[in-house]
């Protein structure tokens, strides 16, 4: 028995994201693809990430960058927000909050994510940063005010 998956779904590892990471399957949405590359980031699978971005972004350039990322960064929870597919552009979006220590210090990651669907397969191609207000609720889903929650200085 395997343990529980670090993309938050509540599934066993070997039955959520593992799959995927394994390259026995591919993610069937937009989120699936999200958690995984979520997971991918936790157990330090560059290839998987470079794998997932959209050819268009030559994300081989990355791969330095992400594995130097690795001694300094823990990752803490992953919480989806919204997603959505637009079938007729074959695009769709899904719109997270990531926790995580990077250098000893706690941040996050609000994002909105675009992907594309090429040839039955979903790719990441890039993400726009949701706007939060002082008084809106948290993104991270903690039912505070902003300002009280993950916006404190």
């Amino acid at each position: 028995m395997s343990d529980h998956c670090p993309c938050g779904s509540g599934l066993q590892y070997s039955l959520c994201c593992e799959p995927y990471l394994s390259g026995s399957a591919l993610p069937a949405t937009p989120e699936m693809l999200m958690r995984s590359r979520y997971t991918a980031y936790v157990k330090q699978d560059t290839a998987y990430l470079v794998a997932t971005w959209h050819p268009s972004c030559h994300a081989e350039r990355f791969t330095a960058s992400i594995e130097e990322s690795y001694a300094h960064t823990s990752w803490l929870g992953l919480t989806i927000i919204n997603s959505e597919t637009v079938p007729e552009t074959s695009q769709g979006f899904v719109t997270f909050f990531a926790r995580f220590i990077e250098n000893q210090r706690e941040s996050f990651i609000h994002e909105r994510s675009r992907f594309l669907r090429e040839e039955h397969r979903w790719y990441y191609i890039d993400g726009t940063f949701p706007p939060i207000g002082r008084n809106d609720q948290c993104p991270c889903g903690s039912g505070k005010k902003y300002k009280k929650c993950c916006g404190q200085s």
